[in-house]
């Protein structure tokens, strides 16, 4: 086997090649943005989704300095390395392996005796026989009447991923699902509110066990179950958790049913697991939450592609390392022209950010060069009234990630002024792209456009559920590469605790830092 390195980026040639490249200035996109040009800058990404890069602005001798920092940094060679059980996340020590709840790709995985790639499906197994009795009415609620309501109770990746799932397919669904997940007493009392307590069935979600938030927001549901007056409501009926094999959830008599998962599996990258699994596959079916994962585990299989020009996460993650260091933008916009994809931003949001949001190396060795971007984003055409003011004409260029289908999810639609709705909505589109590329030039300067704004596009027919599943896999696979460029750890999340611990603190009822307590009390 091929020796791997893990190497700062700015020590190999490629690097220092992309940085003459940048130096010459960006691309004309007058003459680079031609429809012969686009053609021949498509990818296909899975799922019935092709990935087009012709509107960002990159020219063949980027792509092949591009290409040559992927094979210099071993891209592919460490996605091998991840997908076979390599230590991946050094902060931890643990294995990376959510791409094994979709399909094995690498060598079979033992650990402790047990065949890890058996028991995540062994879980999907358990959490579809559950969720077909749920469906057919075998299992219900503790005054005898049927679920038709699922609400996940989780933060972070317990929350951020499953519902941006749920919304995007939420017109499949055939039981409603809302979400708890800010310790906020309104997050919780507004979804409570909105519920029948005797049809509603709860899902805790806590690797641990021991998420403050969570478990308070429990609570939280548990006394509103208690205190409904409603005769023989039975909380723990109403309950399943989502959690290890070793927490205080597992197997508690406090809930219904427990479905596990493991320490390899991150939160951000969990909704693919029984994280996402359960509440999933109880608001579509087992079904549905099965043609996800087929589409994750295509897009998968499509980033070992060593020809970065046939690998789009490979693509797309290399055009975002150039343009961050060097050509020096500082943010991402993911702009989806799809309501579906209302919650997909902020769910990438978290992906991205709490991934490669790091300024040391895997070896703790400081960083002398930027690593990941500020993300942001709405769908379209919304954003267009909102913040494109700034991306069109702002002092920033932001590199911008456009999502989009040909038709909609649903069957209603009506011609007004000519078009249909969705039509309007592709206009848009292509307008966008167009016009962030080419720019407009007025004698007066409040309408002229600079234009070279560069862009990409994830397109497909539908947003079906193997599209999102493919969707999902892309910008996971992505933000992993970027990790591999950038040679630092793309999976573990220390930035998150600090915070923690001084709440922590300030609520223990000890003696409390002097400044903690004057913000607490104010």
């Amino acid at each position: 086997m091929k020796k791997i390195n893990f190497i700062n980026p700015d020590k190999i040639k490629s690097w220092s090649t992309l940085k003459k490249t940048a130096s010459k200035g960006g691309a004309d996109f007058k003459n680079v943005l031609t429809p012969e040009f686009v053609k021949k800058s498509f990818i296909e990404a899975g799922g019935g989704l092709t990935y087009y890069y012709g509107a960002k602005g990159i020219t063949p001798d980027v792509i092949t300095a591009l290409a040559e920092l992927a094979e210099e940094q071993q891209l592919i060679g460490k996605y091998r390395r991840l997908l076979n059980g390599e230590i991946m996340n050094t902060g931890e020590n643990r294995m990376v392996l959510h791409h094994l709840t979709r399909g094995r790709l690498g060598e079979d995985l033992v650990r402790d005796g047990k065949n890890l790639r058996s028991f995540y499906l062994s879980q999907q197994e358990k959490i579809a026989e559950f969720a077909g009795q749920v469906h057919s009415g075998a299992v219900k609620g503790s005054t005898g009447k049927p679920f038709d309501t699922v609400v996940q109770i989780g933060i972070g990746g317990s929350d951020l991923g499953p519902r941006a799932l749920y919304l995007a397919l939420e017109p499949m669904a055939v039981m409603k699902a809302r979400f708890i997940s800010n310790v906020d007493p309104d997050d919780a009392v507004s979804v409570l509110n909105s519920i029948n307590p005797e049809t509603t069935l709860f899902i805790a979600v806590s690797k641990s066990g021991t998420t403050q938030e969570t478990l308070t927001n429990m609570e939280f549901a548990r006394e509103t179950m208690k205190s409904s007056g409603i005769p023989g409501l039975e909380p723990s009926k109403h309950m399943i958790a989502v959690t290890s094999e070793t927490s205080p959830l597992a197997g508690s008599p406090d809930y219904l049913r427990s479905f596990y998962i493991d320490d390899f599996i991150g939160g951000r990258y969990s909704s693919t697991s029984a994280v996402g699994g359960a509440v999933l596959s109880l608001a579509f079916g087992p079904e549905t939450f099965s043609s996800l994962l087929q589409g994750a585990a295509e897009a998968d299989r499509l980033a070992l592609e060593d020809d970065i020009t046939k690998n789009p996460s490979m693509m797309d993650a290399c055009i975002g390392i150039y343009e961050r260091n060097f050509l020096g933008y500082p943010m991402t916009a993911v702009l989806p022209y799809s309501q579906a994809l209302q919650r997909f931003p902020a769910h990438l949001q978290q992906l991205d950010m709490e991934s490669n949001g790091k300024s040391v190396n895997r070896f703790g060795e400081p960083l002398n060069y930027q690593t990941g971007p500020v993300v942001f984003g709405e769908p379209g055409t919304n954003g267009q009234h909102s913040f494109y003011q700034l991306l069109h004409q702002g002092t920033d260029i932001v590199p911008l990630q456009f999502i989009g289908f040909t038709e909609s999810q649903r069957s209603k639609d009506l011609t007004i002024d000519g078009s249909t709705s969705q039509e309007k909505l592709n206009a848009n589109l292509a307008a966008q792209i167009v016009a962030f590329a080419l720019g407009k030039d007025d004698e007066n300067p409040n309408k002229r456009f600079a234009g070279n704004r560069p862009s990409s596009l994830i397109h497909g027919k539908k947003l079906t559920p193997e599209a999102l599943g493919a969707l999902l896999a892309h910008f996971e696979n992505k933000i992993m590469f970027q990790g591999f460029l950038w040679n630092i750890n793309s999976f573990d999340q220390e930035g998150v605790q600090l915070g923690k611990v001084l709440a922590k603190k300030i609520l223990s009822g000890g003696e409390a830092d002097p400044l903690l307590d004057f913000f607490y009390r104010l």
